[in-house]
């Protein structure tokens, strides 16, 4: 074996020291300052003054090589070479080295700071765990609901809203993310950013996961195939949350979780023991897609009731300032609002009674839910006039009567939600469906995803079709004429959902372009996984769905009000209520009806007027007009149709 030679050793121990840290680096620099010092008060100790003694050299030496101002006092050459060295070495090592080093601590500090490694000192405040591409409009969504955070705030007597996202890597970028986003802005001083994973406990710890009032979950994005699914990350997520708590021996906060396969379900509340709400964002984007296919133009109402913006949305009172009054008398003092139905407790759960007859007595455990353009709307006005009380009866099923030929759908393009969707088909034994899905995405790997959701389940006839539609001899090929609704869904294997909506808009685009020269025009459902393309293609004819902004939109609003999941699971799944549209000869409205006389006259069918769909469109593209002023006119034309609540 060689021996180590002096210089090898002496350099392994320097780095060593090195490595460890700005303090550590500051020792050896102070170190080489002090033998620089040494060597040079030795050098000029022979030629006595003024350096008579070790010191006084030593410390002359010093002062050279910290401070060049000294340089012309001295005398001799010899002192004044020594001094030059010792000036020359001071620039490098003691100014040089030591400025190289602090500032690289500094920026190493700043950029600690950035990433968000301190822990927040909060309490009830809310923590997004996760950086998504839901992330963005989950934040708006809280930071933009103003009646219903107040009442949340009030709840957990706290009196301003704090939001604490968890990222992966906090940084600058992301902060400069949330100013430009519409509806945060300056809110942005609201949002806290830390850096972490949900599965660390030092990461929970330092967003203040146990002392929030609520901790949301959105689904994390993974690559196609990959074998650790979002869900599976949500899983360990909770499972941390628990163990954490069991640790400190605190209690666990109010989560809600976004799971992507609701066959999780039981998976999720069996590894959180808190309270806990689960929301199936695929399945509840497919239920969507599936009712505006049963009902065309219903996306234009989801669209307004659970995205951010001007509309209107739901909203849950409590029956404790309510208790001893019908929904009738409720709904004459509420003029601003619409009274939908009312949440009765059934075990641990609740009753969905939507609509509901007006002479349903309010008790002080149920929850009242409403349809109203602000949250102050649905609270009690001394100043406002009274309405008559409107008389509605128990509600009677309103299903609608689809014809027995087979209702073909072709799927434009391959995600991870389409199992679902047909799943979702599969669930409406009344109707025969045919669905055709095209994709590059080999047959054989879409059809085995299908096989392991569906199981054995075959009701619905699937049929696979390996074609890019963007190519427009391929599309061509396929002949969209032939199909009663194409969809075309955003991609889940391409980088960004920027790249992914390019693809379905130009699709799209080229669509357009065959349908134009046929004859009868197929319905088309266009879904986005950006929302900020919603605003691209202006003037369109297909009806569009941004999943990311509606999935958010119910994280948010179910985080605030935990009771509005069973209503969105009422609208949204099969054999519940269902938002429908009526033609308006089907009822006995007079010539010069308004809006009270119209719900006036579909109540008696057991029924809740929520507005007028308009055959034609107006200046911004919009047909919906939910919950027009009581005293407004309708002036109903032949295409028009009215929008009602009813019960499947």
């Amino acid at each position: 074996m060689l021996p180590f030679r002096f210089v090898d050793r002496v350099k392994f121990i320097v780095e060593r020291q090195l490595v460890k840290g700005a303090g550590f680096q500051l020792l050896v620099v102070g170190v080489f300052i002090g033998l620089i010092s040494l060597i040079g008060g030795l050098l000029v100790i022979p030629f006595g003054e003024p350096h008579e003694d070790m010191g006084g050299a030593i410390w002359w030496a010093f002062l050279r090589l910290t401070d060049p101002g000294y340089l012309g006092d001295d005398v001799g050459n010899w002192q004044r070479l020594v001094s030059t060295i010792l000036t020359i070495s001071g620039y490098v090592v003691f100014m040089g080295t030591l400025v190289a080093i602090l500032t690289r601590w500094l920026i190493a500090k700043m950029t600690d700071l950035e990433r968000g490694l301190t822990p927040v000192t909060l309490r009830n405040h809310i923590v997004v765990l996760g950086w998504t591409n839901q992330t963005l409009p989950l934040l708006g969504e809280l930071l933009g609901s103003s009646g219903r955070m107040r009442r949340f705030l009030q709840k957990h007597d706290t009196s301003r809203l704090r939001l604490v996202v968890l990222s992966e890597t906090a940084s600058a970028a992301q902060v400069h993310e949330l100013r430009n986003e519409p509806g945060i802005g300056r809110k942005a001083r609201q949002i806290i950013l830390r850096s972490g994973a949900a599965i660390q406990p030092d990461a929970l710890q330092r967003v203040a996961c146990l002392d929030a009032s609520a901790v949301i979950v959105p689904s994390a994005a993974h690559e196609a195939g990959s074998l650790v699914t979002s869900d599976i990350e949500t899983v360990k997520a909770l499972l941390s949350i628990a163990a954490q708590a069991r640790h400190l021996g605190a209690p666990l906060p109010f989560v809600v979780a976004e799971i992507q396969d609701i066959r999780k379900h039981p998976v999720i509340e069996r590894a959180y023991p808190g309270e806990l709400e689960v929301v199936a964002g695929d399945a509840t984007i497919s239920r969507l897609m599936v009712q505006n296919i049963l009902h065309p133009g219903l996306s234009e109402i989801y669209n307004e009731l659970l995205t951010a913006g001007e509309g209107c949305e739901m909203y849950i009172r409590g029956g404790e300032s309510l208790a001893g009054m019908t929904l009738g008398e409720l709904a004459s003092q509420r003029s601003q609002a619409i009274v939908l139905g009312i949440l009765k407790p059934a075990g641990r759960g609740w009753h969905v009674q939507m609509p509901a007859a007006s002479d349903t007595a309010i008790a002080a455990e149920d929850r009242v839910v409403m349809l109203a353009r602000d949250y102050a709307e649905t609270e009690s006005d001394p100043k406002a006039p009274k309405l008559p009380v409107i008389h509605r009866g128990q509600p009677v099923s309103h299903a609608v009567a689809f014809s027995e030929r087979v209702h073909r759908v072709l799927v434009l393009g391959w995600n991870r939600r389409v199992p679902s969707l047909i799943d979702e088909f599969a669930s409406y034994s009344k109707m025969r469906f045919e669905v055709d899905v095209v994709s590059v995405v080999p047959a054989s790997e879409r059809q085995q995803e299908i096989d392991r959701y569906l199981g054995h389940q075959r009701d619905v006839i699937c049929r696979h079709v390996e074609a890019d539609y963007m190519v427009e001899g391929e599309l061509r090929r396929v002949g969209p004429l032939n199909y009663d609704s194409i969809m075309l869904v955003s991609s889940d294997r391409l980088a960004s959902g920027e790249e992914a909506d390019a693809r379905a808009m130009v699709g799209y685009l080229q669509l357009e372009d065959l349908l134009s020269k046929g004859g009868r025009r197929p319905q088309l459902i266009m879904e986005l996984s950006d929302p900020d393309n919603r605003n691209l293609l202006t003037g369109h004819q297909s009806e569009m769905m941004i999943s990311p902004m509606i999935v958010s939109h119910v994280l948010a609003q179910v985080a605030l009000r935990r009771e509005l999941r069973v209503v969105l699971d009422e609208l949204f799944t099969v054999g519940g209520a269902e938002i429908q549209f009526r033609d308006p000869n089907d009822y006995p409205l007079p010539a010069s009806a308004d809006f009270q006389v119209l719900e006036k006259v579909v109540a008696a069918k057991g029924e809740v007027a929520l507005g007028v769909w308009r055959g034609v469109a107006d200046q911004q593209g919009r047909h919906l007009r939910l919950k027009p002023p009581r005293d407004e006119y309708l002036d109903l034309k032949g295409d028009d149709r009215l929008v009602v609540l009813c019960a499947s």
